[in-house]
């Protein structure tokens, strides 16, 4: 839900929702504040204990100008996602295609129509996710592994060990996420570097197609 509040349209009382935790930044608001839906009715033991703030949910005095950064994030994106929706989206499918059309043994990991509109998870055969990223922040393009709250883990994502993911690829698996305020010159620079990075990376003695297990490039779990 931290990825798609402000990407896709959430009616949470059509749900049978619980709980679920909004992050700010993740449209367009301050870091470092966030939010706890909780039904009515459903009792929530407090981790941080000592104030009677939040209604005995967390005590602490509240981040105000954090809560009211986030609020009017959360009011922006409401009037733009509409618009912003399809944009996003068509950038995102245009990375997607031209990187699969220019890298061999690249794959979409995940469902390829049920997905918020604006991230690629894509995995890159027999490569290391922390290098790929590496020459990427050198062109000054920004990208991710996994989550944010793994960083530093050597393990692959355990998202994606769950999807099945072999770790041929689970260790090249790399998150390119998008926003209304990128634009179309800058997927045609993540175009145009991934292709060098991922020659670079294989070098000469990369045999396409193969893996280590059965010499099949496998894509039944997707």
């Amino acid at each position: 839900m931290v990825q798609a509040a402000g990407k896709i349209p959430i009616q949470v009382k059509e749900t049978q929702i619980d709980m679920l935790s909004l992050s700010g930044h993740k449209l367009h608001g301050p870091k470092g504040i966030g939010a706890l839906y909780v039904r009515k009715g459903v009792r929530l033991h407090p981790f941080v204990r000592g104030g009677r703030q939040e209604r005995g949910r967390r005590a602490g005095t509240e981040n105000v100008p954090a809560i009211v950064g986030f609020g009017k994030a959360a009011e922006l994106a409401q009037q733009s996602m509409r618009s912003d929706e399809p944009r996003i989206r068509n950038l995102r499918d245009g990375l997607e295609r031209s990187l699969l059309q220019r890298i061999s043994n690249a794959v979409v990991i995940g469902d390829r129509d049920n997905r918020v509109p604006n991230t690629l998870n894509i995995a890159f055969q027999h490569q290391e996710s922390d290098s790929i990223l590496s020459l990427l922040n050198q062109q000054g393009i920004a990208a991710s592994s996994g989550s944010a709250c793994a960083s530093g883990s050597m393990e692959p994502s355990h998202v994606l060990r769950a999807m099945k993911v072999p770790y041929t690829l689970a260790y090249g698996a790399v998150r390119f996420s998008l926003s209304r305020e990128n634009t179309a010159d800058e997927v045609d620079r993540v175009v145009e570097a991934m292709p060098v990075i991922i020659d670079r990376l294989r070098g000469p003695s990369f045999a396409t197609g193969a893996t280590a297990d059965t010499g099949e490039f496998q894509t039944s779990y997707l």
